[in-house]
């Protein structure tokens, strides 16, 4: 995350809830937008594991 209270922070270590509130204020526009919106999705439906193998520790 580029900016604000999780800066540094991967966007599927974002919490849920930030991700809700940013559903519901509206995702940036561009490339960020995109990806906190997949990330919103994939959280929301209970699918994070399948990015697990793709994040490097």
């Amino acid at each position: 995350m580029p900016f604000g209270k999780y800066k540094g922070r991967k966007l599927i270590h974002l919490p849920e809830a930030y991700l809700i509130w940013f559903k519901n204020k509206g995702f940036p526009k561009g490339k960020l937008g995109l990806q906190l919106a997949d990330v919103c999705e994939i959280k929301s439906n209970g699918l994070e594991y399948l990015l697990k193998p793709l994040i490097k520790k």
